[in-house]
């Protein structure tokens, strides 16, 4: 389906939990943060249901996120629920990697197709500095884990200060080429100040095409990373939810002040 602006929207992002278990200093705000009540999350079988109907209106790459997802009771079956669903055709998650040592394997015969990782540096100092006590050598087991179990391609998120020269990104490039891993650098943004750029590797940051709609973990679709705009699928139900925020999805992003990355997925 294309929106106001003749972009084919085709892509849904999926945020199945607000919680994670790093502490990422450009993540999670230093305080004050309140997570989404358990009551308030969205069932597996209204997940299906919205990416069924969305599947109806064009869309075919789906990309499930946090939070943490695999911190999500249940995810490896929810993405079971989801490679089932016909007209699926590009099935892949975002993860920190702390965890997917023990799921990778799991992950890919329920249909995952294929994984980004988070990986800002390979210091392990600096890795527990960035993310506020994170144990490096858990996810580079659970890049391993993924290699083995054939998650491919991998793609490494490295989010940079300012650019893919700086002496953290470049130890993540060295490793990311030792492993044949691919690698997106990620400039650092603020959704207050609407603060962002186009990924190096990568498709985001391009307004003039961009593709995508965000579902949070508690039921509102939202058509721009940088915009306060959200419709809520339990009040105005799947289809008409996802109508309104193709049609309403702005020509680019300006700020966002009520969500923070934590809690709509990146």
């Amino acid at each position: 389906m294309l929106d106001s602006y003749r972009r084919e929207i085709n892509y849904l992002r999926i945020s199945v939990t607000d919680r994670c278990n790093l502490r990422c200093r450009y993540c999670m705000p230093s305080e004050g943060f309140r997570w989404i009540p358990h009551e308030n999350i969205l069932r597996f079988e209204e997940i299906i249901e919205i990416v069924r109907e969305a599947v109806k209106l064009g869309i075919h790459k789906i990309r499930v996120t946090g939070g943490e997802p695999l911190l999500r009771k249940g995810i490896v079956n929810l993405i079971e629920m989801l490679a089932s669903i016909e007209g699926v055709q590009d099935l892949s998650m975002t993860t920190n990697g702390t965890h997917l040592e023990k799921f990778a394997r799991e992950l890919k015969q329920a249909g995952l197709q294929r994984i980004n990782i988070s990986l800002d540096t390979v210091n392990a100092e600096r890795y527990a500095y960035l993310t506020g006590g994170g144990n490096i050598e858990r996810v580079l087991r659970g890049i391993d884990a993924a290699l083995e179990a054939e998650l491919t391609p991998i793609k490494l998120n490295c989010v940079i200060q300012h650019n893919s020269n700086e002496i953290d990104a470049r130890t993540v490039t060295k490793f990311a080429n030792q492993k044949g891993l691919e690698i997106r650098y990620i400039h650092q943004m603020n959704l207050a100040e609407g603060i962002f750029s186009a990924v190096e590797g990568g498709d985001g940051g391009h307004c003039e095409q961009c593709n995508r709609l965000r579902l949070t973990a508690d039921g509102f679709i939202k058509p721009c990373l940088f915009s306060d705009l959200r419709y809520e699928v339990r009040q105005l139900g799947a289809r008409n939810a996802l109508l309104e925020t193709i049609r309403n999805k702005p020509k680019e992003g300006t700020t966002n002040r009520i969500n923070y990355f934590y809690n709509i997925g990146g």
